[in-house]
């Protein structure tokens, strides 16, 4: 398995990915710098924290993903965040949120973002379910996300554990659907009870440890939100250029848009329960805070930190 993975390493080198388009409007942009295509049947398992592998990527190259959503509060400011910076990404999404707000998942990929998933209710001990349950959680994660998208051709074979909690019996079953595995290079640490200057520092220090790699972040968390201005900013400072993966096979050009739903608190993953009191108090910290960023979204992005109360979702890792 490791001389396949090293060889497929190569010949995804060799591919020979196609650039990305500029950033209209935006010349100061991030944005993206390459679009990395691979062919899942030549991955099998990716991401130094974990594995031996990773994507071939160079020297000052990032691949950014995100878990957990779609949440619309923090999901919609994220996607807003990226799209003015024309920086593209790779979503994990949980089929139970996918299937509460299809809208935001449609919005994420008619905005040119890769979608792979991440469970169906993302258990907190993946490692210790049996075949059924990984059965289970795997298969309807997709189907909930396929539903979600309205054509099953939009989703791409990536699958990342929940909570990274690997075992013989999850690998085995996802190499068996052909779906290439993820974990991770860099963590931010942003399902702790941390600040926005706090993920920001994590990231950016543990990138330049790295010099390159997949970053992993939640957007589900309203830190996150606040930090993503700023971490895209020290990206572009530091010289870092953002690249997208996508998976080899043809993909609609765009889906139908729907009409958004109503947020539903009973949607949350249960990492994110927390006191109503607390949560209504972060969500009014969040939007002030959001609508002052938008007022001076001319300037430099400020990083800014929620209160201490911000989560209750310390104990998943993603």
């Amino acid at each position: 398995m490791r001389l396949v993975a090293g060889v497929c390493f190569l010949l995804a080198a060799a591919l020979g990915p196609a650039m990305a388009a500029e950033c209209p409007g935006h010349p100061e942009a991030l944005g993206t710098s390459r679009v990395l295509t691979i062919n899942p049947g030549e991955f099998s398992r990716i991401g130094t924290m974990q594995y031996k592998e990773s994507l071939p990527l160079n020297d000052h190259e990032v691949v950014i993903t995100f878990d957990d959503g779609p949440l619309p509060a923090y999901s919609n400011i994220i996607l807003d965040t990226l799209a003015s910076q024309c920086v593209k990404v790779t979503y994990f999404l949980v089929g139970e949120m996918a299937r509460n707000y299809p809208a935001v998942v449609r919005r994420m990929y008619n905005e040119g973002h890769t979608i792979g998933t991440h469970s169906y209710d993302h258990p907190l001990i993946f490692q210790h379910l049996s075949l059924e349950g990984v059965t289970r959680e795997v298969d309807g994660g997709i189907a909930s996300v396929d539903a979600a998208l309205g054509d099953p051709k939009a989703l791409s074979p990536f699958f990342r554990i929940p909570g990274l909690g690997r075992s013989q019996t999850v690998e085995d079953y996802l190499t068996e659907k052909s779906l290439v595995t993820w974990s991770a290079d860099v963590v931010a640490d942003d399902w702790r009870h941390i600040g926005a200057k706090e993920i920001v520092k994590r990231a950016m220090r543990r990138l330049d440890e790295k010099g390159r790699g997949i970053l992993l972040l939640h957007d589900i968390h309203p830190a996150t939100v606040m930090a993503l201005p700023s971490l895209l900013n020290e990206l572009k400072d530091k010289g870092y250029h953002v690249v997208q993966v996508v998976a080899a096979g043809e993909r609609p050009q765009s889906l139908p848009d729907l009409v958004a739903s109503p947020i539903h608190e009973e949607a949350w993953p249960r990492v994110l329960k927390t006191s109503a009191t607390a949560h209504v108090h972060v969500k009014a910290a969040l939007r002030h805070r959001i609508k002052k960023a938008h007022t001076r979204k001319r300037r430099p992005a400020a990083v800014a930190s929620l209160p201490a109360s911000d989560h209750a979702a310390s104990r998943a890792w993603q």
